[in-house]
């Protein structure tokens, strides 16, 4: 029994001791039915939070008008939630009622049925008012109750049914689907820093295509991602692409992921959503520039769905460079170092892998860049820089835009060979750039 289990179960037994009754709920329980261990105990109990708080040393009330302490044991947290019912969802997202009840009253509040079993560990009871025991082995993703009801009171249940679905691979029932599909475009209603959060989680789940999929066939995809959903029936050349569409490619990327960051996965997904808006058909299928396309688009993307500044330079970037690796052979050996010196270029090579083995299969270019990282020392690849702003203003340079193409030839020069020291690189730049204006002082 793991540590988390046994801290769970002394809540539990300290609640019951105090006359309150106690129960695990939740995915806890879930997993325990599905036969997998749980990360994380959530308890509900009859007790009130103040009552709670006088059992326990530790505690922290994270939202106590809903019933809910957080007990806190040897470094670990458990959300401890009274047992409530609740009412009058006027924003779509959190009740603006909220009543204490019994144990069946909050299980009937809850969002599915796999989430809304109950389970008692002093007894070894599992206690189910709702059936999530028979979806469970009928591999059914179904709501508690009447789905649009459940999903009007919370929109971003809708997200959530798509990605328990991907996550476990159960069917979502009847009436549950065609609800999602009837309601997809209120899902915009959940702020975008929530639909980011639970995107990721479909992103690093086990099946982020199932997941894709799912959000098009509901209608969800076109209302968050509508440049994603535009990749369906974009053709592509046969002779590079006889998988499919843009929007199979993708999917088949994304199913090749092996435990990718945020940053890769949203770069698996966007690193095409420039097709659609450049497809032209002259001699072939052209798509002329998308990825400069596609890298403005994938930034107006990170910037709507809130990803840190940090975040979005880097799947932008990821997005923007996915076709130099086509010239990578072809490279000279100073602008090659440069290229495999990329920031994150790991997560670039990564990309280029799963695009090369999600259409043509040739993985020529990537074994080359993987020969040339184990042939190149890091000291090749990253020797100190020559030069500096500094050393430029030194030499009479006004600062300016120019600075960073001059600074980018002489890295260049440098790994090249062509230059070793400090006086050469600075010889280079009187050469290179003469016309370079100079600083009036």
């Amino acid at each position: 029994m793991s540590d988390t289990r046994e801290e769970a179960i002394s809540i539990v037994r300290t609640l019951t001791e105090a006359g309150h009754s106690a129960l695990f709920v939740g995915g806890c329980v879930r997993d325990q039915v599905m036969g997998v261990e749980p990360h994380d105990y959530d308890i509900a109990t009859s007790a009130k939070p103040e009552e709670v708080k006088l059992l326990f040393r530790r505690t922290v009330p994270v939202g106590e008008q809903f019933g809910v302490v957080l007990v806190l044991l040897n470094g670990n947290q458990y959300e401890v939630a009274t047992f409530r019912s609740e009412s009058g969802y006027s924003d779509g997202r959190h009740p603006d009622n909220v009543c204490f009840a019994d144990a069946k009253a909050d299980v009937l509040r809850r969002d599915f049925t796999i989430n809304g079993l109950l389970y008692d560990p002093l007894t070894d009871r599992l206690i189910d008012h709702i059936g999530g025991k028979t979806d469970i082995e009928n591999h059914i993703i179904r709501t508690i109750g009447d789905p649009r009801t459940r999903f009007r009171e919370d929109r971003l249940r809708l997200l959530r049914a798509i990605r328990f679905a991907a996550r476990f691979r159960y069917a979502i029932e009847k009436t549950t689907l065609q609800a999602i599909r009837e309601l997809a475009s209120q899902v915009n209603a959940v702020s975008a820093e929530r639909i980011r959060v639970e995107l990721e989680r479909m992103l690093l789940g086990p099946y982020p295509d199932l997941t894709v999929d799912l959000m098009e066939q509901t209608g969800l995809l076109q209302e968050i991602l509508p440049e994603v959903a535009a990749l369906k029936h974009t053709p592509q050349p046969e002779n590079f692409h006889p998988e499919g569409d843009v929007f199979i490619h993708t999917k088949l990327m994304l199913a090749a992921m092996e435990r990718p960051s945020i940053e890769l996965a949203m770069g698996v997904l966007l690193h095409d959503i420039g097709k659609p808006p450049t497809l032209t058909v002259r001699d072939r299928i052209r798509f002329d520039n998308h990825n400069t396309v596609g890298a403005e688009m994938a930034g107006n993307i990170c910037q709507r769905l809130r990803f840190s500044t940090a975040e979005t330079k880097r799947i932008v970037h990821l997005v923007s460079g996915h076709m130099r690796f086509m010239s990578a052979p072809q490279m000279r050996p100073g602008r090659l170092k440069t290229f495999l010196s990329t920031q994150h270029f790991d997560d670039h090579l990564e990309l280029h892998r799963l695009d090369c083995l999600a259409s043509h299969g040739d993985l020529s270019v990537y074994e080359f860049c993987r020969s040339k990282l184990k042939e190149y020392t890091q000291e090749e690849l990253k020797p100190p820089p020559l030069l500096g702003g500094r050393d430029l203003i030194e030499i009479g340079l006004e600062p300016g835009p120019i600075f960073s193409s001059i600074l980018e030839a002489v890295r260049e020069a440098q790994l090249e060979g062509d230059i070793n020291s400090r006086d050469e690189a600075l010889s280079f730049v009187r050469s290179r750039f003469p016309d370079a204006k100079r600083s009036k002082d």
